[in-house]
């Protein structure tokens, strides 16, 4: 009777992850139905049609993913709360942004950043650039979402056990039901299908998110989860400090040089996470869209930090990987009713961050490389085509590089964090010097961009090998090289300045009218992000 009770169980939370899961994917269907998708716009951009609470949804879970809610939680899990300067410093990059950035690229009608540069310096500096960020996606990005994915949808079903497969080839299997699903999304889907099935899993990842500490603290605190905030607290001091030692993976003072450099890069100009905001159907719905992500975002140490903490004192030393901190707290005090659910919509945020990163690669491909250097004649449906059988390529490589993450050193998310310097610094270093000033050339550009990356590899060649611990923490060495290459570029510009100083070109395609709240709510998030870090220290 109990093995039948069980199976029922089992059987009824797989129905509830397909079921939710295929209901995503028909509301995308219908939404995205009457977008014309054979445009550029259409297709990478939603047709300029996406509100502030889309975007908001969309943002949100284009970034939290598995390798965010595994991987940060698996850091929290060693070093306790100080990891979240990775989650409520974003909510004032994205306030800069939404304040500074996206204006001038709504004023300049762009649908990459790339593009922005090819008109800044050339068209060189645009190829490069993109070639950096699919370079970076398909090395790095793509493959650990789709390992960090795959590794807690393996663990909390049990798949080596219900499939009679080892871990190994669990992972294995896990990586290409993700992969092709996550493909069809972003491939055949657009941006439109990719934002609209984002809102719809954000939601229930939200709830299910919160659902993970809440049941966590019920246990610790035998039903009450104020008792279960005061255990973990009495018992664990040295986990609630947001300071922290200069050994740790996040050194306080970091906070103050890379890590905003960081922050900046990824809210303000990495393609996968811009690309929402781009497609916005006016400047205040973008605003607004991300003011309401970087609210939400100050919450997410609740979801991506806080279980970590609670795993460490459930399990102690007895987890030999933290990365498997998450998803065995999730198998230990989630009711077995609700792990369908629950794995739905984290299924839905691995596909989310999977088909946004491979959405904004096929849009750099089909705008910035196929259309430029294949076909310069090619009418939009050539350039949509293209790009979706690009994108088909880059998933099968991504799939194919995913399972050989399993070892990464300081886990999942810093391992993430350290290799996407070899290009985030340079890209950011150039787009800042653009729109800072006007007689900087393009070969200043091209120089800062290809030093950047080069001596960021070298540095993280010999920190691993021959000179491992004889540097300075990598977020100081993005920051140095980041000053250093904005000097290199300015000295160019005042030897070697620009035959015409560059002007802004606008479009009538938006309307950049500013949300009139825009700096009022700005700035009450940066306020609230200073106090939760004067609480917390």
């Amino acid at each position: 009777m109990g093995t039948l009770f069980k199976f029922l169980l089992d059987y009824i939370g797989i129905l509830s992850f397909l079921g939710f899961t295929l209901l995503v994917g028909i509301i995308a269907y219908f939404a995205t139905r009457k977008t014309d998708e054979n445009t550029s716009d259409g297709y990478f951009l939603g047709g300029r049609s996406l509100t502030g609470v889309v975007i908001a949804g969309s943002l949100l879970l284009t970034n939290l993913s598995t390798e965010q809610i595994v991987g940060l939680n698996g850091q929290a899990f060693t070093e306790g709360i100080l990891v979240m300067a990775w989650e409520t410093l974003a909510a004032i990059a994205m306030v800069i942004t939404a304040v500074f950035l996206l204006p001038r690229y709504l004023k300049g009608g762009i649908t990459t950043v790339p593009q922005f540069l090819e008109r800044r310096y050339d068209t060189t500096t645009k190829a490069i650039t993109s070639g950096l960020f699919l370079t970076g996606y398909v090395v790095v990005f793509l493959p650990i979402v789709l390992y960090s994915g795959s590794l807690a949808i393996s663990t909390m079903f049990n798949v080596p056990e219900l499939l009679g497969v080892s871990k190994e080839m669990s992972i294995w299997i896990c990586v290409f039901g993700i992969g092709i699903t996550g493909s069809i999304y972003a491939i055949f889907g657009g941006l439109k299908a990719v934002a609209v099935s984002d809102t719809i899993n954000a939601v229930g990842l939200l709830i299910g998110g919160i659902m993970i500490p809440v049941f966590g603290l019920l246990e610790i605190g035998d039903g009450s989860i104020g008792n279960g905030l005061a255990t973990l607290f009495k018992d664990n001091p040295e986990k609630f400090n947001a300071v922290g030692s200069n050994e740790a993976t996040v050194p306080f003072a970091t906070i103050f040089t890379g890590m905003m450099l960081v922050q900046l890069f990824y809210w303000g100009t990495n393609q996968a996470i811009i690309q929402r905001a781009l497609g916005a159907k006016n400047l205040k719905e973008g605003q607004k869209g991300l003011l309401l992500a970087s609210f939400i975002k100050i919450l997410g140490p609740l979801i991506v930090v806080l279980p970590g903490v609670i795993a460490f004192h459930m399990f102690g030393d007895t987890l030999t990987n933290p990365d498997e901190a998450y998803p065995t707290l999730v198998s230990k005090v989630l009711p077995l009713s609700l792990v369908g659910f629950f794995a739905a919509v984290l299924f839905g945020a691995i596909l989310s961050s999977f088909n946004s990163a491979l959405n904004s690669s096929v849009t750099l491909f089909g705008i910035d490389i196929y259309k430029e250097y294949f076909n310069k004649e090619a009418s939009e449906r050539q350039v949509v085509k293209a790009g979706k059988l690009f994108g088909i390529v880059l998933a099968l490589l991504a799939m194919f590089i995913a399972p050989f993450i399993a070892n990464a050193p300081d886990g999942l998310f810093g391992y993430l964090q350290q290799v996407n310097g070899c290009y985030s610094i340079p890209i950011l270093t150039i787009i800042v010097v653009g729109y800072l000033t006007k007689n900087v050339p393009a070969i200043a550009a091209k120089i800062a961009i290809i030093s950047g990356a080069v001596l960021y590899l070298i540095y993280v060649v010999l920190d691993g090998t021959i000179m491992k611990d004889q540097f300075p923490h990598f977020l100081h060495v993005m920051a140095i090289l980041f000053v250093f290459n904005i000097a290199v570029m300015l000295i160019i510009g005042k030897l070697y300045p620009r035959e015409v100083a560059y002007t802004q070109r606008y479009t009538e395609e938006v309307d950049i009218t500013p949300w009139r709240a825009v700096k009022i709510v700005g700035g009450s998030i940066c306020v609230i992000v200073i106090g939760i870090y004067i609480y917390f220290s």
